[in-house]
């Protein structure tokens, strides 16, 4: 259905803050052609009378890991490609079905995933792949145990289920990042410190030498896109800064001077807090390896002031969720975590307008309005008043439209994406 008319909605537009009632929405040809308070005569595939619902744009995650269909990473990078592949499915849809049109991959999803789910072959969100994150030996990304005898890099290179590869000095990380741009990255992610997840880096750790950080950004920057960098620390985030790192992932322990660096660099900061809060309570009966739980803590702590923080000093904030395997199931937690320290429009601006301007579509993806692009999330009452509606797993978003398309409707996927 590439043409459709939403009667009697109510719209709410993050990127203005304006909400309006009563409207109708037309869409056709993959934007929205028209918004009014007057009745729009079109002739259209689909006409629904929504009265109490509310129109958003689709929402943007921009921190997941589609490969991770185990909490260990490790154990994922060992499994065969193609059943690393298949588990990628049900993740997918589930995205789709909370109302996340577009995720942005920290490290893993592939050219071929992203070709699949845009040309119809997987029923997903628009995938932004960052291609195999690029560590440092011993890295956040380098997951093999400590042994007298490490082998290669991991397994790394051509593994589906890994999310990371292995690399070292200034010209060898300007090979990797032009390689995972051919390969198809959208942007570039490196790992700038130590972090939960891998075996044997602490997270206070700062890893890539100036000289590498500046290579990935050069690289990334001469094709026209960024580099996203993992990071925990002031001094591990503002190296980072200083390298001309575009978004920093996580940065539960950053300082105010740090916030401020960020600020007068006109970056962005992707905090990810719910995900440490569901590994501390879920973590072990998953396999979370306990040497990563035992630096959950650490983190874990301060998230929530460093959001508070962030918030005061005027940092711009993504969306991240960077759920894993059978955590995938919370991604929208984030939403309510946000709410909390930093309030239901804020949490909401995370995820559309906010997010699209990290992505380099501002006015055209996370907003509602006139010749923007037709990825909307349709909610059942106002998620202003009550931020637990976009909660769970979309229960309370029984329709979700795609580039125009509707992929989910009256709380079912569609199986037709072409």
């Amino acid at each position: 259905m590439s043409s459709v008319l939403l009667e009697r909605v109510n719209v709410f537009d993050p990127a203005s803050g304006v909400r309006t009632e009563n409207m109708n929405v037309h869409i056709e040809d993959g934007s929205v052609r028209a918004i009014s308070p007057e009745p729009i005569t079109a002739s259209v595939d689909l006409r629904l009378a929504m009265p109490g619902h509310t129109v958003l744009p689709g929402f943007i995650d921009l921190h997941v890991h589609i490969v991770a269909s185990k909490v260990d990473f490790a154990a994922n990078a060992r499994m065969p490609n193609f059943l690393a592949a298949l588990k990628t499915l049900p993740i997918l849809r589930g995205m789709l079905n909370r109302g996340f049109t577009t995720v942005r991959d920290a490290g893993g999803a592939d050219y071929g995933m992203c070709e699949a789910v845009n040309t119809g072959v997987l029923l997903g969100p628009r995938i932004l792949s960052s291609g195999k994150a690029l560590s440092q030996t011993g890295g956040h990304g380098d997951f093999r145990p400590r042994s007298d005898q490490l082998g290669d890099t991991c397994g790394c290179l051509g593994r589906q289920g890994s999310i990371s590869r292995v690399v070292d000095g200034e010209d060898a990380m300007r090979l990797a990042v032009r390689e995972e741009l051919l390969k198809g990255a959208s942007q570039i992610k490196v790992m700038a410190s130590g972090g939960v997840a891998s075996p044997n880096d602490p997270i206070g750790n700062t890893q890539y030498s100036l000289a590498e950080l500046r290579a990935a950004v050069e690289e990334a920057q001469a094709v026209g896109t960024y580099v996203m960098a993992h990071a925990y620390t002031p001094q591990a985030i503002q190296r980072a800064i200083k390298c001309g790192v575009r978004t920093i992932e996580h940065g539960n322990l950053i300082d105010e001077e740090t916030a401020r660096l960020i600020v007068e660099h006109n970056a962005f900061v992707v905090p990810t807090l719910s995900t440490l809060d569901r590994l501390s309570e879920q973590g072990p009966a998953l396999g979370f390896p306990p040497e990563s739980l035992a630096k959950i803590d650490q983190a874990r702590s301060v998230g929530r002031q460093a959001l508070a923080l962030m918030a005061r000093v005027g940092v711009k904030m993504g969306y991240g969720s960077d759920m894993l395997g059978e955590l995938h199931q919370f991604q929208s937690d984030e939403f309510g975590v946000r709410a909390k320290v930093i309030g239901p429009l804020e949490a909401i601006r995370s995820a559309t307008s906010i997010a699209a301007e990290i992505i380099g579509e501002p006015g055209r993806s996370g907003t509602v309005a006139a010749g923007a692009k037709a990825d909307l999330a349709i909610v059942a009452g106002d998620p202003l008043e009550d931020i637990s509606l976009l909660s769970g797993q979309g229960e309370n978003i029984p329709m979700v439209i795609k580039d125009g398309k509707v992929v989910k409707l009256k709380g079912q996927l569609t199986e037709s994406v072409k």
